[in-house]
């Protein structure tokens, strides 16, 4: 099985990429930052490769899909089984305001690459007939569009309209596509934009128990695959609310 996760070398995407390793897969790791995986022994493992990639360049993305899927393999060569989609880009009111350009990378990672990885990846599994297309997405993305809601939360939703769209025009090629929708994961990002401690985020899960739920619904192949249901439950809750109490929504 050959395995490529973007966004793979911290948080979430690298400990998928261990999962992936530890089940005997063949893994290519890729983003922008690759001596992230400094003195991390797995991804010296013959059975890893690493890749300098920036999602949102289009061509970049194609050329980099192209090397992994010609990597060889022990069941075959030429061929690309599953991509993971982690990464993804932050910024918040305050930092627009501050800069307005910082809503660029938030739409050029979240959405347009997105979109940049998954065309690259579906143009290499139609020929097959088979593979699988999986993007991390966010449970802000399921909060209703409100008055002063955050860019994040507009991308997010952007990012579970793309899974849709490419499940369906996929569906005939057997090609499947899955995007998971975490709430508050215990990476070492979250708790850089919280000073340090994300201890006080509802519901926190730890990574490894996020890296199990996202394999899990990977391996059943599930088209969405929401949690925790706590914070699932209070968002739904929250889209009934009437516009002039979301609008007090502190973010």
């Amino acid at each position: 099985m050959k395995v490529m996760i973007i966004g793979g070398t911290s948080g979430i995407g690298l400990g998928l990429a261990q999962h992936y390793w530890m089940q005997g897969a063949r893994v290519a790791i890729c983003g922008r930052r690759p001596e992230k995986l400094d003195g991390v022994a797995f991804a010296r493992d013959s059975r890893v490769s690493i890749h300098v990639c920036d999602i949102s360049d289009r061509a970049a993305v194609a050329r980099t899909v192209a090397e992994v899927a010609a990597l060889p393999d022990a069941a075959h060569d030429g061929q690309l089984d599953l991509l993971i989609v982690t990464a993804g880009q932050y910024t918040d009111a305050a930092a627009i305001a501050r800069d307005r350009s910082s809503v660029l990378p938030v739409l050029r990672v979240n959405v347009g690459g997105l979109d940049n990885a998954f065309a690259a990846a579906s143009d290499a599994m139609m020929e097959r007939g088979q593979g699988h297309l999986v993007a991390v997405a966010s449970i802000a993305g399921l909060q209703d569009d409100y008055p002063n809601g955050s860019l994040y939360s507009a991308s997010k939703r952007a990012a579970i309209a793309i899974c849709g769209a490419y499940r369906k025009a996929m569906a005939p090629f057997g090609i499947a596509v899955t995007v998971i929708v975490p709430g508050y994961v215990d990476t070492a990002r979250l708790r850089e934009l919280n000073h340090g401690d994300a201890s006080h985020k509802p519901f926190l899960l730890s990574e490894q128990e996020a890296v199990q739920r996202i394999a899990a619904a990977i391996a059943r192949r599930d088209e969405r695959c929401v949690f925790p249901w706590q914070l699932h439950a209070l968002v739904r809750l929250f889209n009934l609310l009437p516009a002039f109490l979301k609008r007090a929504r502190k973010k």
